[in-house]
């Protein structure tokens, strides 16, 4: 390029830049003085600016007030046996939707331990969710690059996190096995390095899909490309995870752990004795959503696992009305997949979650003043894990005090694997709750049948547990 040319470009550019720097809307020496004059620099401050520097901020505002005996007892409590641990893998969601049926598995056999296979519908699940993600490519493909929906597509192509959309989308269409017939991997246990391979490898397979649509390809002809594609997952899938079983023998073990009998099952036959098959007619989503409106039902573009699965749909609702069928379902013994925020205000230590937790406002000077509403418009909170609800304490009027919940991250995480939250905090970062109908009231199960507001899939009420 002629050197003139580009003498005249890097002019232009140090004058846009100049020009922006010092336009309407910088930081002018004025103002930058009139910002720094607003620190004081007291003694207080370089107390907490040196207590900063050497400790994490969580530790500093840490609130002593708080630090009291924690209360463990419930007025209503469902009996678990066993923690599950997800390890370092976002399948909360599986975990809990799989807990769910565990629960009343041990009630129904009196088994002494079980657990089903967590690896099992994983399998599945990702590889549903490639082919999710192929098609939606090929029902784009006249789009450009550009669009809103392709971009979202090509930034998720595949995840391991979820909702009970997918517990509900997988286990449905591919059953249950116990977890000794398909035990985990060090991949299932961890598994951002096969997700990374898997997700480069299908964005790649989607460029060539657009590739050949841009060329005149029909439809056709891509879905049998899209077949040969997902071969290819399956097999990634397979060296990661090992091959999902299609039969198998369970021994089944009394309430002292004798074997009582051997069983011959199938996927599809062990759900139907150990699970629960009607996960997608018998149960629904509600919602604590106050950004939009309550008693309205909604649905997201692309909330389910499968391409051939269904958005689910929810009801927004009032927490005190969600809080009514949590209390029914409980007082029936019956658990219930339950979402929230998890990571607001925990203290991980004792297994408490509070929002007088920690004091941020008085390390830092300053009040934290967003409501529910706002903290969800502006992306500061949302429904980012699934744990299994399992206990609320009712005061002598009959309203909750504290709930507790059953997690998956261990025994040996939060209080013997569980998490105990106060109601306060239960209103504040409580968003999903999937209940059996038979807990919800008529006049809200008609709410189902409105037709569904129907919201992008980059909503914010589209993030998925993990």
């Amino acid at each position: 390029m002629n050197k003139r040319i580009i003498s005249v470009i890097v002019f232009s550019v140090t004058l846009f830049s100049m020009y922006a720097q010092g336009g309407k809307g910088g930081i002018s020496d004025a103002m930058l003085k009139q910002i720094q004059q607003s620190y004081q620099g007291t003694a207080s401050d370089k107390a907490i600016r040196n207590a900063i520097s050497n400790n994490d901020i969580r530790k500093l505002a840490v609130n002593l007030d708080n630090q009291k005996g924690m209360d463990t007892n419930f007025s209503i409590k469902v009996d678990s046996k066993g923690i599950t641990d997800q390890k370092s893998s976002g399948r909360c969601w599986l975990f809990t939707g799989l807990n769910v049926m565990r629960a009343k598995a041990l009630a129904s056999y009196g088994f002494p331990t079980f657990e089903f296979s967590q690896i099992y519908p994983f399998f599945w699940d990702q590889l549903e969710k490639s082919n999710l993600f192929l098609q939606g490519i090929i029902d784009t493909s006249d789009k450009p690059l550009s669009d809103k929906t392709v971009e979202w597509l090509f930034k998720n192509p595949l995840s391991d996190g979820g909702t009970f959309t997918g517990v509900a989308d997988i286990v449905t269409k591919y059953g249950l096995v116990p977890k000794e017939a398909m035990p985990e991997t060090n991949s299932s246990e961890s598994t951002s390095r096969m997700a990374n391979l898997i997700s480069l490898k299908l964005k790649e397979y989607g460029l060539q899909l657009r590739e050949l649509a841009a060329k005149g390809i029909k439809t056709a002809a891509l879905e049998k490309e899209k077949t040969a594609m997902l071969g290819t997952i399956y097999r990634m899938l397979a060296l990661n995870l090992g091959v999902p079983p299609t039969e198998f023998e369970f021994v089944r073990k009394d309430a002292k752990g004798n074997p009582v009998e051997t069983e011959h099952h199938t996927p599809m036959s062990f759900l139907d004795k150990y699970g629960d098959k009607q996960l997608l007619t018998n149960y629904v989503m509600l919602m604590n959503d106050p950004s939009r409106e309550y008693y309205k039902c909604y649905e997201i573009d692309y909330d389910r696992h499968r391409y051939d699965g269904k958005n689910w749909t929810y009801v927004n609702l009032p927490i005190e009305d969600i809080k009514e069928m949590a209390i029914a379902s409980l007082k029936d013994s019956t658990m219930m997949y339950f979402s929230c925020d998890v990571g607001k205000f925990l203290d991980s230590d004792r297994g408490l979650l509070d929002v007088k937790n920690y004091d941020y406002e008085s390390l830092m000077g300053t009040s934290f003043g967003m409501d529910k509403k706002q903290r969800i418009e502006t992306f500061s909170s949302g429904s980012s894990h699934a744990m299994t609800l399992m206990a609320v304490d009712l005061n002598k009027e009959g309203k909750p005090v504290k709930w507790m919940v059953e997690n998956s991250w261990g025994a040996g995480s939060g209080f013997q694997g569980h998490l105990i939250m106060t109601d306060e905090w239960f209103n504040e970062y409580m968003f999903r709750l999937v209940v059996e109908n038979k807990y919800v009231p008529a006049k809200i199960m008609e709410l189902f049948k409105q037709k569904p507001i129907r919201l992008p899939a980059w909503d914010p009420m589209f993030a998925e547990e993990k």
